[in-house]
């Protein structure tokens, strides 16, 4: 863990935003459910779409294991309507326009990009257990298998 403020053990912090429906989803309604908390940085690059579908292809494992997944970046609901159709996901993904969330979860942070620096979405993924507290972050994610062993890490705690 390197580089996020929020700590495993902590409270995650509560918020509500609009998802691809424009319906507020806030996490404190999902007490009781695993949350796999993941923030990119734009829909429809290769690495985000890669993320989402896998994501979307273990969604039914995940929902087995009584967890919720929901992608949190800039774009507009229009822009995760159209990813969500064009991509086939089926996951929920919630449009944070304000970055309020994203500074709330430390993942909005200085990056540095062919030797140029600009505010950006860092990629992160929280788990978030039934009771609201964060249990695992992973911080600068290579989409690569991601999924697969956040899924892999939700067992494990399960047990």
């Amino acid at each position: 863990m390197s580089g996020n403020s929020l700590s495993e053990g902590q409270k995650a912090p509560l918020f509500c935003l609009p998802d691809h429906n424009g319906k507020e989803k806030c996490l404190k309604d999902l007490k009781g459910k695993w949350v796999i908390l993941y923030f990119y940085p734009r829909d429809n690059t290769a690495g985000c779409t890669k993320e989402a579908q896998d994501f979307t292809s273990l969604r039914d494992a995940f929902e087995t294991e009584g967890a919720v997944i929901l992608g949190v970046s800039r774009d507009s609901i229009a822009s995760h309507q159209k990813f969500i159709e064009k991509k086939e996901l089926g996951i929920t993904l919630l449009s944070d326009k304000e970055i309020s969330v994203h500074k709330l979860y430390d993942v909005w942070r200085l990056k540095k990009f062919m030797g140029r620096e600009s505010m950006g979405t860092v990629r992160t993924t929280f788990l978030i257990d039934p009771e609201g507290s964060i249990v695992n972050i992973w911080n600068n994610v290579k989409t690569k298998d991601h999924a697969q062993a956040v899924l892999d890490r939700l067992r494990s705690m399960k047990k």
